[in-house]
């Protein structure tokens, strides 16, 4: 086996892995379609991996911090277990990951070192996944002896760029629902409170896409500068989050001919008619999903025939807006309106509504039926009091410009129509008299 310690070839430390060089290829190939670059950048990419991220000819591999905060550890799970073609070994095992409470080897106080070595050299990223919590002076979380926010504020602070990754990073996911008792919030907000300017790249998702984290990383690597990475206002990489799912769903035709599923196990269904019916938050969520898909490309949530719970959503300026208060119950077409403790949904609220106003009508009928005004139309008044009052500039059309009454002939229209008009000057004049003794 080559000895990693000595090799200066970045295909051999791969080959030593189990890596060939054409897998190794492949997935640049893979970076370069995530990105939506053309293949002309699969070189780019690739001598960035071996030069910034490998590293091999100088043993400088590319440090990378990856803390925990209140999270399951999906985001984790996923990345571990990307296979296009195994980037979790190409990753995991040939960037210098200095820390991480799930995949670290070393565990106790050999780990924290590692950590606190590499935060005391700076030039690193770090990855951060779960929410951030606030209650409780931030103990709901301690490790080492200092509360989760605690290491949060001192390895960001060193750190070239911070990756949130996944929706409880970005803005607190599940545990920033309502009535978030432990003030969770995201990586994003909680650093600005802090007065920590590191730039910050959200990438969200539940869990995170793992060739997303990866297309991210690889851009940190490539532009050397984290603060060169496009991003949108919520600090997204546009080339991911700027597009509905909707935009590229593959059921969109059937949207646009108007052919919907309304009820599970249906023939529509089984004709993969869209899902917006059944709650299908495609339209309003902003995601790659239809594109870079899961399961090496195999296969993503809409096409397997769930609709889409828009995991993907997640403002990092307002906890409160988060995907799971936005969006459940997740197969209703609305989401739940609240008041206090009491949450229900807004078309039963339409329904009822509805009823009053029919039964109003209703008891409207009745009274009109009652009081004789449906027999032959309720009486007009004969003229306008005002058209009575100025008879020469009457607004009106009557038989009898002072008896008024209906318009009986067009021969008497035309006439009581057509008042001889004073002069502008004498109208301006006389409305300044009227004006002035109302004074």
């Amino acid at each position: 086996m080559v000895d990693q310690a000595t090799t200066t070839d970045a295909f051999s430390v791969l080959e030593s892995r189990g890596v060939s060089r054409r897998s190794f290829m492949k997935l640049c190939a893979g970076i370069a379609a995530t990105a939506g670059l053309s293949q002309l950048a699969i070189p780019r990419i690739a001598e960035a991996l071996e030069q910034s991220v490998i590293g091999a000819t100088s043993g400088d591999l590319y440090p990378v911090i990856w803390i925990e905060g209140a999270s399951c550890t999906g985001c984790t799970e996923s990345f571990a277990q990307i296979d296009t073609p195994d980037v979790a070994t190409v990753v995991l095992d040939v960037i210098s990951l200095n820390y991480s409470e799930t995949l670290s080897a070393a565990a106790g106080w050999s780990v924290e070192e590692a950590k606190a070595q590499t935060i005391e050299a700076g030039n690193y990223v770090l990855v951060y996944e779960g929410a951030v919590l606030e209650a409780w002076n931030g103990n709901a979380l301690r490790v080492a002896g200092e509360t989760g926010n605690e290491a949060l504020a001192h390895a960001a602070a060193s750190a070239n760029a911070v990756m949130a990754v996944g929706s409880c990073a970005v803005n607190g996911g599940w545990c920033a629902a309502y009535p978030n008792p432990s003030k969770a919030m995201g990586v994003q907000m909680f650093l600005e409170k802090e007065g920590i300017d590191t730039p910050v790249i959200n990438i969200p998702g539940c869990p995170v896409n793992p060739e997303w984290m990866m297309q991210v990383l690889v851009d940190v690597v490539m532009l050397k500068d984290p603060s060169l990475v496009k991003l949108n206002d919520f600090n997204e990489p546009s080339s991911l989050f700027d597009q509905t799912i909707h935009d590229n769903c593959p059921r969109r035709g059937h949207f646009e001919n108007g052919e919907f599923v309304y009820e599970f196990g249906s023939e529509e269904e089984a004709l993969g008619y869209c899902l917006y019916p059944v709650g299908c938050r495609g339209p309003q969520t902003k995601a790659m999903c239809p594109i870079t898909r899961w399961n090496n490309r195999r296969s993503w949530c809409v096409e397997a025939g769930s609709p889409c719970i828009g995991c993907c959503e997640a403002n990092p300026n307002d906890p409160g807006d988060n995907w799971v208060q936005v969006n459940t119950p997740f197969y209703n077409r609305f989401r739940d309106l609240r008041i206090g403790e009491f949450k229900f949904q807004p078309e039963p609220v339409a329904w009822v509504l509805t009823g009053i106003v029919a039964a109003a009508l209703v008891v409207h009928g009745f009274g009109m039926k009652k009081t004789g005004r449906m027999d032959g139309g309720a009486p007009f008044e004969p003229i306008r009091k005002w058209d009575k009052e100025h008879p020469e500039r009457s607004i009106g059309t009557y038989a009898d410009p002072v008896t008024g009454g209906p318009v009986i002939s067009e021969e008497l229209t035309e006439e009581n129509t057509h008042h001889p008009s004073a002069p502008a000057d004498v109208m301006v004049a006389n409305y300044e008299q009227e004006a002035g003794g109302e004074k």
